[in-house]
């Protein structure tokens, strides 16, 4: 990944965390910005795992439905795994690897937050999804 793409990334990755004692916004050595994008990570990850317990709430009376979900979740968190320890491959090794990958987690997991949200935004009656309405 180029130094141009990881600072387009560095508002994504790091402005959350500028009141954080680790002051992420001005991270200027490689372990602190490989620490921001692991809470930035943690931050996605803690909203996901919310959504998930919501969208599995709401699919209590569809035990079906809900095995379903807990297998595409399983499934995703596999795929979203193996493709960021490919994704940062190429730096293997190397003290960037931690903020690489824990960037492209972060991307993927935000992807799937979006998606999450569209399922608990299912009205009643619509066909096209398998959640629902509130």
């Amino acid at each position: 990944m180029s130094v141009r793409v990881l600072l387009a990334f560095a508002p994504f990755v790091f402005s959350p965390f500028a009141h954080a004692a680790t002051d992420c916004a001005n991270a200027s050595d490689q372990a602190t910005m490989n620490q921001c994008a692991g809470q930035a990570f943690k931050a996605a990850d803690k909203e996901l795992n919310a959504l998930y317990q919501q969208v599995t709430g709401r699919l209590k009376d569809n035990p079906e439905g809900k095995k379903l979900l807990v297998n595409a979740q399983r499934a995703w968190i596999s795929f979203r795994d193996a493709e960021c320890k490919f994704s940062a491959s190429g730096v293997a090794g190397g003290s960037v690897y931690p903020l690489i990958y824990s960037v492209c987690l972060t991307g993927m997991t935000k992807t799937r937050v979006e998606a999450l949200k569209h399922y608990l935004k299912c009205e009643e009656g619509d066909m096209n999804c398998p959640v629902p309405g509130a």
